[in-house]
């Protein structure tokens, strides 16, 4: 069973978040995300457990659980949605025309001013 655990303190390292869920069972990994730039933790992480009842224990024990002066959110994680594509942050695809002007060269249809 993959968990989400968030409202992690800054300080929490892999090693203690396995020794938190350990206590309700095999934990097969368990990691905290960091960021990429400074490598400092996001606050949240995965913890993915032997089994099915062994997490559900886990989730109902440690979730609200105060740690380090914060209380933890733990529930079941989600499915990673797959990322499509990149748009770059400018939006969709679509036509190429420019901003009402027409791209005729050729006279025609009367005139433009």
């Amino acid at each position: 069973m993959n968990i989400y655990v968030s409202n992690l303190s800054f300080n929490t390292s892999d090693a203690e978040l396995s020794d938190l869920f350990s206590k309700f069972g095999e934990v097969s990994s368990a990691k905290v995300i960091t960021d990429r730039e400074t490598g400092r933790s996001r606050g949240f992480g995965f913890v993915e457990m032997g089994n099915d009842e062994e997490g559900k224990a886990a989730m109902a024990g440690l979730n609200n659980k105060e740690v380090e002066g914060r209380a933890m959110s733990v529930s079941v994680a989600k499915e990673r949605e797959a990322r499509t594509g990149g748009s770059g942050g400018y939006g969709g695809g679509g036509s190429r025309g420019g901003g009402g002007y027409s791209n005729n060269r050729g006279g025609g249809g009367g005139s433009r001013w």
